[in-house]
């Protein structure tokens, strides 16, 4: 007869002596790294988890001697449909898919948008997602807005998206964006640290003027001609709309950001010119150093030509690709 289908996958784990009155779920968390703290407590909730042959529950205080079993149910397909949406795919392995996004998209399924989005794609064109919290689904570790376009992490796996959020958490990322501005500033580099929440009367909107939260972004002049800018943008945290927010109330609105800069630039682009070109961080599993440029969508391109700024927007380009060494051994080098 036929063999049984694979369903799950089962982790034994011996307790010892060393781990005397820790609690199981802390031991259970360090002992398998690919399965996060809070999903090893769902699994225990979901009655998945043994000790010496009993229902485990995450608090029991660990002796010493005994033996868990930890069985992870085979991943369950997500209510998400896989729909054939172009993708573009800078590089991936087995844990990590970099990508750049393409602008108009929306990165997460959600009331307004249930279908047509960036995690729609990834499921049709990837194949090989390991599972997040027991779904298959890709983990979202950080978001672009809708019309921002450029270079994207998603993780394939629950170790890899622990990784790479704890990363983005402390900091340790380096993120840089190009932006197409309205107006001239007066030096040629500068840095905004500001308070930053919710704008008090405008509800869609973000303010770097008032708030709990601190927003942190370097700029770089690349060139001006003719009243508009292109600049490089460094973020040192990652608050929405930080980059958006502090161009605008800084008198430097993106061009076709009809949010915060209104209908002044709106006939010179149909959306906001900004572009994630460069993300830096560290691979969840090798540890080795992920650095990705992303090239601008054809109509940030196309409009810096218009405007006479694509040469420098092209020196810098080249600039940060020369930089661009650090990939893994054996892959393709991040275009």
């Amino acid at each position: 007869g036929a063999l049984p289908a694979v369903t799950t996958t089962t982790h034994t784990v011996l307790l010892d002596r060393s781990h005397k009155g820790t609690r199981l779920d802390r031991v259970l968390a360090q002992a398998l790294p690919s399965l996060s703290r809070a999903r090893i407590q769902g699994l225990m909730e979901d009655g998945h988890v043994l000790l010496d042959g009993v229902v485990a529950r995450a608090s029991h205080k660990v002796r010493g001697g005994e033996t868990c079993v930890v069985v992870e149910p085979i991943p369950t397909a997500v209510s998400l449909v896989p729909q054939d949406l172009p993708l573009d795919i800078l590089w991936q392995d087995s844990h990590v898919l970099l990508l750049n996004k393409a602008a108009g998209m929306v990165v997460h399924p959600a009331l307004g948008n249930p279908d047509g989005t960036l995690v729609n794609a990834i499921l049709f064109h990837i194949q090989d997602l390991k599972g997040i919290s027991g779904e298959v689904r890709p983990g979202i570790v950080h978001r672009l807005d809708r019309d921002t376009s450029g270079v994207m992490v998603v993780a394939k796996s629950d170790q890899a998206l622990q990784h790479l959020q704890a990363q983005f958490k402390a900091r340790t990322t380096h993120k840089r964006y190009l932006a197409l501005v309205r107006g001239v500033p007066k030096t040629a580099r500068g840095t905004f640290n500001t308070p930053f929440g919710r704008h008090p009367v405008h509800r869609q909107r973000f303010t770097g003027r008032t708030g709990d939260r601190n927003a942190v972004t370097d700029y770089l002049v690349l060139g001006t001609f003719d009243g508009v800018t292109a600049l490089e943008l460094t973020l040192h945290t990652g608050r929405t709309h930080q980059i958006r927010v502090h161009l605008s109330e800084a008198g430097w609105p993106i061009l076709g950001d009809d949010l915060y800069a209104g209908h002044a630039t709106a006939a010179l682009a149909p959306r906001q010119m900004l572009h994630a070109t460069l993300l830096e961080l560290q691979h969840p599993v090798t540890n080795a150093v992920l650095r990705t440029v992303a090239p601008p969508p054809p109509d940030l391109e196309g409009l810096a030509r218009q405007l006479g700024l694509w040469t420098a927007v092209e020196t810098w380009l080249t600039a940060l690709r020369r930089n661009t060494s650090a990939h893994p051994p054996g892959s393709p080098n991040p275009r």
